[in-house]
């Protein structure tokens, strides 16, 4: 299915912002449109969730993820639905991924046009889901340690133990600028201090 560029983009902002949180932890993999394959022999059984998290397997780079190989199904689905997705993620999407385990199902609508509450989320009790409470726009995913907020304008992660939003590329870009700049000042400083204590010596 086509994209628009607002689900493309917040797709990339989402996917950027898990890879970043989840960096150092070797056995969490993270993707988005990539086919999972779930019955073995049937190539038409597939579904690409827009955004999915997997603990327990490695990072490496997957052509597609195949779950008799991997053995684990996505712990966390994220899905941005749109006029043409909404229908098709709720009547099937939502069923497959009950059926495969998927321990938690959240829905996004970037428009604000299509789902009666832009934010909607599914937790796995037992082998059934259950809708999860979201109050002001924020729900909590067990699986991330994370709230997904709706700003009002977008889907952003907040970590509840350091209380900030995870950075978006683009503000991740800026914080590294900002320490290049910290350090090259601090460096200047360094610098400037030898010169002074030189001089003194040389007195």
């Amino acid at each position: 299915m086509a994209e628009t560029d607002v689900h493309r983009d917040l797709v990339l902002v989402l996917i950027f912002a898990l890879t970043n949180f989840f960096r150092t932890k070797p056995d969490v993999y993270v993707s988005g449109n990539l086919f999972i394959y779930y019955l073995q022999g049937n190539p038409k059984k597939r579904v690409a969730p827009d955004v999915f998290v997997v603990r327990g397997v490695g990072k490496q780079r997957r052509r597609m993820y195949k779950l008799w190989e991997e053995g684990r199904p996505p712990d966390l689905v994220i899905e941005l639905s749109s006029r043409q997705t909404w229908r098709e993620d709720f009547d099937v999407k939502l069923p497959l991924y009950e059926q495969l385990g998927v321990k938690e199902c959240f829905f996004f609508d970037p428009e604000y046009d299509y789902l009666p509450s832009p934010l909607v989320g599914y937790r796995l009790e037992g082998y059934e889901y259950v809708a999860s409470k979201v109050v002001n726009g924020r729900v909590r995913s067990q699986v991330l340690k994370l709230d997904l907020v709706d700003t009002g304008e977008t889907l952003r992660f907040f970590d509840p133990r350091t209380k900030r939003f995870l950075p978006t590329p683009e503000e991740a870009a800026q914080t590294a600028q900002a320490e290049v700049e910290a350090r090259r000042r601090a460096e200047a400083e360094v610098a400037r201090l030898r010169r002074e204590l030189e001089r003194l010596r040389g007195k």
